[in-house]
Protein backbone atom coordinates (compact mmCIF):
# COMPACT_ATOMS: atom_id res chain seq x y z
CA UNK A 1 0.00 0.00 0.00
CA UNK A 2 1.58 3.21 -0.95
CA UNK A 3 1.97 5.71 2.30
CA UNK A 4 -0.61 8.06 0.51
CA UNK A 5 -2.96 5.25 0.68
CA UNK A 6 -2.28 4.17 4.25
CA UNK A 7 -2.54 7.70 5.52
CA UNK A 8 -5.80 8.09 4.30
CA UNK A 9 -6.86 4.60 5.36
CA UNK A 10 -5.69 5.60 8.75
CA UNK A 11 -7.20 8.75 8.88
CA UNK A 12 -10.62 7.43 7.65
CA UNK A 13 -10.56 4.26 10.03
CA UNK A 14 -9.55 6.91 13.40
CA UNK A 15 -12.61 9.27 12.20
CA UNK A 16 -15.05 6.09 12.06
CA UNK A 17 -13.80 5.58 15.45
CA UNK A 18 -13.76 8.97 16.83
CA UNK A 19 -17.61 9.32 15.94
CA UNK A 20 -18.84 6.38 17.07
CA UNK A 21 -17.32 6.80 20.44
CA UNK A 22 -19.27 9.90 20.38
CA UNK A 23 -22.54 8.69 19.55
CA UNK A 24 -25.14 8.49 22.31
CA UNK A 25 -26.78 4.71 22.56
CA UNK A 26 -29.69 3.97 20.57
CA UNK A 27 -32.83 3.39 22.75
CA UNK A 28 -35.49 3.44 20.42
CA UNK A 29 -35.14 0.97 17.35
CA UNK A 30 -37.54 1.75 13.73
CA UNK A 31 -39.87 -0.87 12.84
CA UNK A 32 -42.31 -0.96 10.44
CA UNK A 33 -42.57 2.59 10.49
CA UNK A 34 -43.76 2.46 14.03
CA UNK A 35 -41.08 3.16 17.17
CA UNK A 36 -40.69 -0.16 19.25
CA UNK A 37 -38.46 1.22 22.48
CA UNK A 38 -35.97 -1.01 24.03
CA UNK A 39 -34.22 -0.42 27.16
CA UNK A 40 -31.07 -2.79 29.28
CA UNK A 41 -29.93 -2.22 32.83
CA UNK A 42 -30.12 -2.91 36.41
CA UNK A 43 -33.30 -1.66 38.26
CA UNK A 44 -33.71 -2.05 42.06
CA UNK A 45 -37.20 -1.95 43.89
CA UNK A 46 -37.32 -1.32 47.35
CA UNK A 47 -41.06 -1.44 49.08
CA UNK A 48 -40.92 0.00 52.77
CA UNK A 49 -44.02 -2.35 54.11
CA UNK A 50 -43.89 -3.16 57.78
CA UNK A 51 -42.16 -6.46 56.29
CA UNK A 52 -39.72 -4.06 53.64
CA UNK A 53 -38.70 -5.78 50.65
CA UNK A 54 -36.40 -5.13 48.22
CA UNK A 55 -35.56 -6.82 44.62
CA UNK A 56 -32.96 -5.94 41.91
CA UNK A 57 -32.00 -7.94 38.75
CA UNK A 58 -30.43 -6.73 34.81
CA UNK A 59 -33.45 -5.99 32.95
CA UNK A 60 -34.89 -5.58 29.20
CA UNK A 61 -37.34 -3.77 29.06
CA UNK A 62 -39.42 -3.62 25.04
CA UNK A 63 -42.10 -2.56 23.65
CA UNK A 64 -44.69 0.31 25.22
CA UNK A 65 -47.87 -0.24 27.96
CA UNK A 66 -50.02 -1.64 25.72
CA UNK A 67 -47.99 -4.54 23.85
CA UNK A 68 -44.53 -5.35 25.61
CA UNK A 69 -41.59 -7.89 26.99
CA UNK A 70 -39.88 -7.59 30.73
CA UNK A 71 -36.84 -10.06 31.30
CA UNK A 72 -35.48 -9.94 34.60
CA UNK A 73 -32.22 -11.77 35.25
CA UNK A 74 -29.99 -12.35 38.10
CA UNK A 75 -26.54 -10.94 38.18
CA UNK A 76 -25.57 -14.33 36.98
CA UNK A 77 -27.55 -13.59 33.80
CA UNK A 78 -29.95 -16.47 34.71
CA UNK A 79 -33.78 -15.44 33.69
CA UNK A 80 -35.94 -14.54 36.72
CA UNK A 81 -38.94 -14.18 35.13
CA UNK A 82 -40.03 -13.49 31.71
CA UNK A 83 -42.86 -10.57 31.69
CA UNK A 84 -45.21 -10.05 28.18
CA UNK A 85 -48.16 -8.60 27.86
CA UNK A 86 -50.62 -6.85 25.30
CA UNK A 87 -54.28 -5.52 25.28
CA UNK A 88 -55.72 -8.68 26.06
CA UNK A 89 -53.67 -11.47 28.04
CA UNK A 90 -50.60 -10.40 30.76
CA UNK A 91 -48.10 -13.70 30.94
CA UNK A 92 -45.37 -14.39 33.31
CA UNK A 93 -42.98 -17.05 32.87
CA UNK A 94 -40.85 -17.79 35.56
CA UNK A 95 -39.49 -21.17 37.73
CA UNK A 96 -40.80 -23.41 34.59
CA UNK A 97 -44.50 -22.21 34.86
CA UNK A 98 -46.45 -20.19 33.09
CA UNK A 99 -49.37 -17.55 34.87
CA UNK A 100 -52.13 -15.73 32.89
CA UNK A 101 -53.24 -12.89 34.39
CA UNK A 102 -56.49 -10.32 34.11
CA UNK A 103 -54.35 -7.10 33.42
CA UNK A 104 -50.67 -5.92 33.23
CA UNK A 105 -50.97 -4.28 36.33
CA UNK A 106 -52.16 -7.39 37.86
CA UNK A 107 -49.36 -9.14 36.76
CA UNK A 108 -46.76 -6.36 37.97
CA UNK A 109 -47.75 -6.74 41.33
CA UNK A 110 -47.25 -10.41 41.36
CA UNK A 111 -43.47 -10.10 39.27
CA UNK A 112 -42.34 -7.51 42.10
CA UNK A 113 -44.73 -7.11 45.06
CA UNK A 114 -45.76 -3.44 43.98
CA UNK A 115 -48.22 -1.75 41.63
CA UNK A 116 -46.01 -0.03 38.85
CA UNK A 117 -47.58 3.06 36.94
CA UNK A 118 -46.06 1.29 33.54
CA UNK A 119 -47.47 4.18 31.26
CA UNK A 120 -45.71 6.45 33.20
CA UNK A 121 -42.35 4.41 32.97
CA UNK A 122 -42.63 4.34 29.46
CA UNK A 123 -43.34 7.82 29.54
CA UNK A 124 -40.12 8.21 31.90
CA UNK A 125 -37.90 6.21 29.98
CA UNK A 126 -38.72 8.66 26.88
CA UNK A 127 -37.59 11.98 28.79
CA UNK A 128 -41.25 13.03 29.28
CA UNK A 129 -42.28 13.78 32.58
CA UNK A 130 -45.56 11.95 32.99
CA UNK A 131 -47.89 11.90 35.86
CA UNK A 132 -48.70 9.26 38.09
CA UNK A 133 -51.30 9.25 40.68
CA UNK A 134 -49.06 9.06 44.17
CA UNK A 135 -45.28 9.10 41.83
CA UNK A 136 -42.51 11.58 41.36
CA UNK A 137 -40.13 10.60 38.82
CA UNK A 138 -36.71 12.58 39.13
CA UNK A 139 -35.61 12.66 35.53
CA UNK A 140 -32.69 14.86 36.11
CA UNK A 141 -30.36 12.08 35.10
CA UNK A 142 -31.68 10.22 32.39
CA UNK A 143 -28.65 12.28 30.25
CA UNK A 144 -26.19 9.45 32.29
CA UNK A 145 -28.95 6.56 31.90
CA UNK A 146 -30.51 6.82 35.42
CA UNK A 147 -34.13 7.30 36.61
CA UNK A 148 -35.12 7.00 40.39
CA UNK A 149 -39.21 7.05 40.41
CA UNK A 150 -40.69 7.45 44.43
CA UNK A 151 -44.58 6.74 45.40
CA UNK A 152 -45.33 8.33 48.47
CA UNK A 153 -49.19 7.65 48.82
CA UNK A 154 -50.94 5.23 49.41
CA UNK A 155 -49.02 3.47 51.53
CA UNK A 156 -46.21 1.37 51.45
CA UNK A 157 -43.39 3.62 50.09
CA UNK A 158 -41.90 2.15 46.70
CA UNK A 159 -38.85 3.29 45.33
CA UNK A 160 -37.55 2.44 41.86
CA UNK A 161 -34.17 2.81 40.69
CA UNK A 162 -33.39 2.49 36.97
CA UNK A 163 -29.39 2.45 35.74
CA UNK A 164 -29.64 1.54 31.50
CA UNK A 165 -26.66 0.34 29.79
CA UNK A 166 -26.55 1.24 25.90
CA UNK A 167 -28.78 -1.51 24.02
CA UNK A 168 -26.67 -4.51 22.58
Amino acid sequence: MRPGRRAFFGLTLAAIFLIAGCAQPERAIKEFGSEKQFWQGRLALRIDSDNPQSFSAAFELSGNAQSGALVLSSPLGSTLAALSWTPDTAVMRANGELRRFGSLDELLRQATGAALPIAALFAWLGGDQATAPGWLADLTQLGTGRLTARRTTPLPEVELRLVLEPAS
